[in-house]
């Protein structure tokens, strides 16, 4: 049975479960259901912009040596699907329990996950240039890393909801490279 953990005047955690949990005091943590909210929508107008850049019916993309073991079309959807709700808990999470000052760092690491996020998709069906969108994902990947390291010692749930993601994007990151290198 884990102890209690209370809360002194200021809002800093007492007992042995703050101690294995740091977290931001009482009085520092946003609103979560703002906090929430932006998240929602920052992950909703990725998903819509790289959306609008998504084009499989394309002669080019149809025209491209892909391999065999890449997934259906439609679980592509499904699972962005999933993996964006899981990221925006996650930034809640965070958000909500890191110190204000790593906070910031991590509210800017996530911002640009998102940016290359939605990047690669333009870049790979745009731009029509999978070796520029392989050499991007590196950097996605790096910054999904870079996140669950810094989330990890305040909100293990968070970072851990980070982790489909980060192998998502591992599997990729393998078949971008697949594809540039067959085209």
């Amino acid at each position: 049975m884990t102890p209690p953990v209370e809360e002194d005047a200021s809002g800093h955690q007492q007992g042995m479960e703050a101690a294995a949990t740091p977290r931001a005091p009482r009085s520092d943590r946003p609103r979560v259901a703002a906090i929430a909210a932006g998240w929602a929508v920052a992950v909703t107008a990725v998903a819509l912009v790289g959306g609008l850049a998504t084009d499989t019916e394309s002669d080019w993309y149809r025209n491209l040596d892909r391999p065999s073991w890449q997934p259906p079309g439609p679980a592509f959807g499904i699972v962005w699907t999933i993996l964006y709700a899981t990221i925006a808990i996650s930034a809640t999470l965070a958000c909500r329990d890191l110190p204000q000052r790593r906070r910031r760092v991590v509210v800017g690491l996530f911002a640009a996950n998102l940016v290359l996020n939605v990047a690669w998709t333009w870049i790979f069906f745009q731009a029509e240039n999978p070796r520029a969108a392989g050499v991007e994902i590196l950097f996605l990947l790096g910054t999904i890393a870079g996140l669950i390291r810094l989330i990890l010692p305040y909100n293990r749930a968070a970072a851990l909801l980070l982790a489909p993601y980060g192998a998502w994007v591992a599997f990729a990151t393998v078949l971008t490279w697949t594809i540039a290198a067959r085209n």
